[in-house]
């Protein structure tokens, strides 16, 4: 479980800002606005970041935008690299996958830009584009 003070940086990709209209399936339409924040394998294992293939761990977060435009909403941790796979692989909005996408957007975030995810609690943490 992630601990006050631990953090990590990503490097954001066109998938990231636009996850509802930049990814390849059919299994349902085009939506636009939706994005997601990336899990790092290495700090999901290390920080024990998991998805819903745990059972008895919670995968719901709150996040909190050092800008302020995001105040503790409710965020999952989901997706793995294989079927099965306990350890999450993204952060996006519980119920509302468009959460990161509309922040991306107030902060005109790009490819290439970089954003630090850090723990304020266990179950709290704060984004900042930097």
């Amino acid at each position: 479980m992630p601990k006050a003070g631990d953090c990590y940086e990503i490097t954001l990709k066109e998938p990231h800002l636009n996850w509802g209209s930049y990814r390849h399936t059919s299994t349902r339409g085009v939506v636009y606005g939706e994005g997601y924040i990336q899990i790092p394998a290495q700090y999901a294992h290390s920080f024990d970041i998991y998805n819903s293939n745990m059972l008895g761990h919670s995968n719901l977060y709150l996040c909190s935008s050092s800008d302020g435009f995001l105040n503790q909403v409710s965020v999952k941790a989901s997706g793995s690299k294989r079927k099965g796979d306990p350890y999450a692989k993204q952060f996006q909005g519980a119920g509302d996958l468009r959460v990161f996408g509309d922040w991306f957007f107030h902060v005109n975030a790009q490819p290439g830009d970089a954003v630090k995810v850090s723990w304020l609690t266990s179950k709290h943490f704060i984004i900042e584009k930097i």
